[in-house]
């Protein structure tokens, strides 16, 4: 029987005992054991800290986005061994798909918010404050990774979502992570956590997992690890009643099983989509993993009039589900996890029958496909009837955790409201309803007590996700009963394991502290113009000093004619009595053009675009014959992924601001205490290329450079080539791109295509031991050219005919076989690019 295998300290390791058995939820098949006996502890938590955490905080926001959608591709290649493992645990495959790649899709979820974080280890919040009238003494608040380790005790329901929904956000946060999951399913979680380590992707300590319940594993916490716990509410509560946690004031989360409730509008009558769509989402969220979800529709609350109907309709919709083997395709709802959980269901639904009436499903009687309901953990979908909810408690109190619901009846929204409420804290709750009032009033008046609310109908139907689909954008957790926490939530999700730190000083010192240019900053004045120098070579502060400008009347006029804003303080000047403006006045947005005229270097350079306008703010007003000049300054400078045909390239945030150049020059009787030279300031965009530092430029020059070092000795250092072999691979390459050989078609996949034709702009070398497309496959097998020698002058020949063409033929495109049609420029990045690949490969560059 296999051992069930725990990863702590750099190792897998099993307990030193026999353990405990692991049943196959289907058949009942013990086929693993999990023993938890001779792990440390303590040393396991410190390992932890130390070897994952000082990597992990080292990595910037965008290193640790970029390793999790990396780890995500990863594990996706290789999903379809998960899916075996988890056909054990009862999931059918629409249950497996939600928790295997539900759990994939956190990881990507959680690596695409590294764009909202800057680009260094830590997280600058919110907006400045400035706490001196002078400008010279400000605050800010930064966010730095805990120096401690993220513990996850998780449930045994969804083994993979459960461990990646939550080591995600710690990862993207750069805290390591413990994991424990439930025994029950844990086999599953060891399988994907072997494969991540495997990978190699993360950071050695980032991930360790331990396959068993620990007693002990919240002893030796301490105040800058944060504990997480998703299970049972009354489990919850005692975790976090534990001496250790209040000693030490360890942050604490927990996501409970609740008594959600899913409301049917009273316009929501039969014959609706919106009654057809409520009848649907309940049977889903009934059987579903088989209930076994801690946002499952446990309270079907509904108009009074309407219990007979929807107590009818749903009756129909379960007799459509097929119940047995999850690998079969007819099987619509497979096993609870064990046969003990099933006892615990039967109980729980015995207590609820005191009080409401089984409608539906029987305890003792069920039909399997496939399975053996005996060695299954099968049972039956139960529906609940109870018609007294305000009296009958124990349906607001004890929750069946599995394919089991109870539908109740309301008089008014009021009153569906308040049945909501007396579940005590949900993590969510759902209202199905047409009429948008009702949403609102049922919304408003019910978020209280729910983590998340859905308002569903006819047009949000197709797209939406569901009750019981918690979003790695959205907040997780819920008041009361759900346990009081919180996870998830895009940024807040990670935020939880950052620590907030506000820092006072001067606004020199926190611009270096940041990262962030602040307003009254000394700034760094740019040796030559800012637009000059590539993304990398840009700091905050660097700054530019415009010459100046005077705007005339005929300015504003030709800006009025030319944008048709004739406000009336540009165009009318009879009109300025009791207005703010004493005569003719400039466009705010001529303001900011003739700012952008000013500070814009007009050559080619490392600027490929304005990216846009994040804020601007009009101080006071300009006049005709007013003088102005503009200040340039790196605010800060934001990372992005590029996909599309354009190279690598960061955003690139300028603060600008326009001074009023004769400012000074004004008598004293003309300034109040409140005038400033600064006229108006603003944040603009620009896309700015990185720099080029992977490849040697290709020409004529350096081609023949390097062909001098090559030899008929030569060796390749990957490969299969000789010398004689790359020099002629390499002309034929050359000819197709001159258009002497274009009689073939393109090897790439057309729905791939635009993919890889776009890889040609980024600056990633060509992977080594590629795999040739068989037309080149076959070029290479023999020898063309007489000698080494002779094989040069061709290379030489063939690239004068490249260069030739499309001196000739400037706008033609041709067929590549990888890439597909390229144009001229296209073509010398290929070039670089192979040529680069192929000198490498013989240790000539």
């Amino acid at each position: 029987m296999k051992k069930i295998q725990h990863y702590v300290q750099g190792q897998w390791t099993t307990g030193t005992e026999e353990g405990l058995p692991v049943l196959d939820a289907v058949t009942g098949e013990a086929f693993a054991s999990v023993a938890i006996e001779g792990l440390d502890i303590p040393d396991i938590l410190q390992y932890g800290r130390i070897k994952g955490g000082e990597k992990l905080r080292k990595m910037t926001f965008q290193e640790r986005g970029n390793m999790l959608k990396k780890l995500a591709l990863y594990l996706s290649k290789r999903k379809d061994s998960f899916y075996e493992l988890s056909y054990r645990t009862g999931a059918t495959k629409v249950d497996s798909w939600i928790d295997i790649e539900g759990g994939f899709g956190n990881l990507f979820a959680n690596a695409s918010l590294r764009k909202l974080f800057p680009n260094q280890p830590f997280h600058v919040e919110g907006d400045p404050i400035d706490l001196s009238r002078g400008g010279r003494f400000m605050a800010h608040h930064i966010m730095v990774p805990k120096k401690g380790v993220a513990v996850h005790i998780n449930a045994f329901n969804f083994p993979v979502w459960g461990m990646l929904e939550k080591c995600a956000v710690n990862w993207m946060a750069g805290v390591p992570a413990v994991v424990l999951p439930a025994p029950s399913s844990s086999y599953l979680a060891e399988a994907v956590a072997r494969t991540i380590i495997e990978s190699d992707i993360l950071p050695e300590g980032a991930l360790q997992i331990i396959n068993g319940t620990i007693r002990n594993i919240l002893d030796t916490v301490e105040s800058q690890d944060v504990v997480t716990f998703t299970g049972s509410a009354s489990t919850g509560r005692l975790l976090k009643a534990h001496p250790r946690l209040i000693e030490e004031s360890v942050p604490f989360t927990t996501e409970a099983d609740s008594l959600n409730a899913s409301i049917l509008g009273e316009d929501a009558v039969p014959g609706t989509p919106e009654f057809d769509l409520f009848v649907k989402e309940v049977r889903k969220e009934m059987t579903v993993k088989a209930g076994q979800k801690c946002t499952a529709i446990r309270r079907i609350i509904v108009p009074e009039n309407l219990v007979e109907d929807v107590q009818i309709a749903l009756g129909k919709a379960l007799d459509r589900v097929t119940i047995g083997d999850p690998r079969l395709k007819e099987v619509r709802m497979g096993s609870l996890i064990s046969h003990q959980q099933v006892k615990a269901v039967k109980d729980s639904v015995s207590d609820l029958a005191k009080e409401a009436q089984i409608v539906y499903g029987n305890l003792d009687k069920i039909e399997t496909i496939g399975a053996d309901a005996e060695k299954g953990a099968f049972i039956s979908p139960i529906l609940l009837r109870a018609d007294h909810p305000f009296e009958n408690t124990v349906i607001h109190e004890r929750e069946a955790f599995g394919p089991v619901s109870t539908i109740m009846p309301y008089k008014s929204l009021d009153e569906a409201v308040i049945l909501a409420q007396m579940g005590k804290g949900s993590l969510v709750s759902s209202i199905v309803t047409y009429d948008d009032k009702i949403a609102k009033d049922y919304v408003v008046n019910a978020a209280s007590h729910h983590g998340r609310i859905l308002v569903l109908n006819r047009e949000s139907a197709k797209e939406s996700t569901g009750h019981g689909s918690p979003l790695p954008y959205l907040v997780h957790g819920g008041p009361g009963r759900a346990g009081g926490g919180e996870e998830m939530g895009g940024m807040r999700g990670i935020k939880h394991y950052l620590q907030r730190t506000a820092i006072q000083g001067t606004p020199t010192t926190i611009t270096e502290i940041t990262g962030i240019y602040q307003q009254n900053a000394k700034y760094k004045e740019a040796e030559q113009h800012p637009f000059k120098y590539h993304w990398e070579d840009i700091q905050p502060g660097m700054s530019l000093k415009t010459h100046k400008r005077t705007i005339t009347d005929s300015d504003i006029i030709n800006f009025a004619n030319l944008t048709w804003d004739h406000f009336y303080a540009h165009t009318d000047t009879t009109s300025l009595d009791g207005s703010i403006f004493e005569k003719r006045t400039a466009h705010g947005y001529f303001i900011i053009s003739a700012a952008a005229g000013l500070f814009v270097y007009p050559n080619k350079g490392p600027v490929a675009a304005n990216y846009g306008l994040d804020s601007i703010r009009f101080l006071r007003p300009l006049y005709h014959n007013d003088t102005i000049y503009v200040r340039l300054t790196c605010k800060e400078k934001v990372d992005r992924d590029v996909v599309s045909a354009e190279h690598p390239s960061g955003i690139v945030k300028w603060h600008v601001e326009v001074f009023d150049a004769n400012f000074e020059s004004r008598p004293e009787s003309q300034k109040s205490d409140k005038d400033t030279p600064l006229v108006a300031v603003a944040t603009i965009l620009t896309m700015v290329q990185k720099k080029q530092e992977t490849f040697v430029e290709i020409n004529k020059e350096s081609i023949t450079k390097y062909l001098s070092k090559l030899t008929a000795e030569s060796k390749p250092l990957w490969g299969k080539m000789t010398a004689q072999q790359m020099l002629e691979h390499l002309e034929y390459s050359v000819r197709i791109s001159s258009g002497e050989i274009q009689n073939f078609e393109i090897q790439t996949p057309e729905k791939i295509l635009e993919k890889v034709h776009n890889t040609l702009y980024n600056y990633e070398p060509m992977p080594k031991n590629f795999a040739a497309p068989l037309r080149l496959e076959d070029e290479i097998k023999s020898s063309k050219h007489e000698n080494l020698e002779a094989a040069k002058i061709k290379l030489i020949e063939a690239y004068d005919n490249f260069v030739e063409y499309y001196k000739e033929h400037p706008e033609a495109k041709l067929k590549n076989l990888v890439f597909g049609e390229l144009n001229r420029y296209e073509w010398n990045l290929f070039h670089r690019k192979h040529f680069n690949h192929h000198f490498e490969q013989f240790g000539l560059i």
